[in-house]
């Protein structure tokens, strides 16, 4: 069991509601409240609510911080006008990633970079060796926030009718900064679980009175990690540690997109160059079994008894009932169609490679 657990603020309300916890990210946090199943279908039909509050803040600011985030950031924010949000990683030299993040332009200097939260000193340290050279100041905010997650078809609806904050304005993957009784907040039309949703981050005390409102409310559900995980592989969402790595690039996870090549530069971005240029070795695709099982992460993906790779994250999905998983293996099984084995533990399940998303996303465009 892992010690000096750190806890988020709303900690004591998942106690109260009788939620199963367990250490991610060296946070303690809640897996569950009634059943992952069930959270699960709250989110894709009605709505749900999660705390993110692990998640890490880092601001870059100063003359310099949109030629620091380009330098960092596979994503290109040159023309990225205040308001917007991008997706996209930060490289190691070799192309692997150190973590991939979510970028906010506050201000012509002014960039908020939301990180994963097992990655939070390693992703500063990172941003501060880089900034070497730049007029520009990078600051780990992370203990000044605190985060919510409310996703699903009815989120838009429900903010605007229990928090009173007008959010039908918002774009997918726009922002925007309030002052609601002297707390700063930031409500962003983003999430992680394929379906509409948004992000709010303030204070400690506001977060609080958010959670409270929406769980009172009784139509939103409070929502764990659990369900967290089952939302976005459905939808081909990847998680830092299985389907993107140091040793799995972007191109490798198939998020090609978020990598602007037409930059003037990125750490990482001659590797990336010679990866499209000469093929990659390896990919992540999507299987789906012929029968019922649970692939999980780690177990093989072989073909007449030889493995070809790994399992990155498998389910049986929620949404479709179906036995699927995310593999990384060798590119020339990665076709679409290809069988392949599945050995979950002494047994092996046939399996055919598809489509990574297997349940269509519903955002608002």
């Amino acid at each position: 069991m892992e010690t000096n657990l750190k806890r988020t603020c709303l900690y004591d309300k998942h106690i109260a509601l009788g939620a199963q916890m367990s250490p991610f990210g060296g946070f303690d946090m809640p897996i569950q409240y009634t059943s992952i199943i069930e959270e699960h279908n709250a989110v894709r039909h009605a709505c749900g609510i999660f705390d993110v509050s692990h998640m890490g803040e880092v601001l870059i600011s100063g003359p310099e911080a949109e030629r620091l985030v380009g330098h960092l950031f596979t994503n290109d924010v040159r023309e990225m006008p205040v308001g917007k949000v991008l997706y996209g990683m930060m490289l190691y030299p070799n192309g692997g990633v150190v973590d991939d993040l979510l970028v906010y332009k506050k201000g012509a200097e002014e960039f908020f970079l939301v990180i994963n939260a097992a990655n939070i000193d390693k992703d500063f340290a990172w941003m501060q060796e880089n900034s070497k050279g730049f007029d520009a100041k990078v600051e780990n905010l992370s203990d000044n926030y605190a985060e919510v997650a409310v996703q699903g078809p009815q989120a838009e609806a429900l903010i605007e009718k229990h928090l009173h904050i007008t959010v039908s304005d918002l774009e997918f993957y726009t922002f925007k900064e309030l002052d609601i009784d002297g707390h700063h907040v930031i409500v962003s039309r983003t999430g992680y679980t394929g379906e509409d949703g948004f992000e709010i981050y303030s204070d400690d005390a506001y977060i609080n009175k958010v959670w409270d409102i929406l769980v009172g409310s009784k139509e939103v559900a409070p929502c764990g990690l659990g369900c967290r995980d089952t939302l976005r592989f459905e939808v081909a969402l990847p998680l830092y540690g299985h389907e993107l790595s140091p040793e799995i690039t972007p191109i490798e996870a198939g998020l090609g997109s978020f990598v602007k090549m037409d930059k003037p530069e990125f750490i990482g971005k001659e590797a990336i160059a010679h990866q499209k240029e000469h093929g990659i070795a390896q990919k992540v695709v999507g299987i789906e079994l012929h029968e019922k099982a649970v692939p999980r992460n780690g177990y093989d993906i072989e073909i007449d008894g030889v493995r070809i790779g790994y399992v990155t994250t498998g389910y049986q999905s929620i949404s479709t009932g179906k036995s699927v998983c995310m593999a990384l293996i060798d590119s020339q099984y990665a076709a679409l169609g290809t069988e392949v084995d599945v050995r979950i533990r002494k047994k092996v399940f046939k399996g055919t490679v598809c489509k990574k998303r297997f349940y269509q996303k519903n955002y608002k465009k």
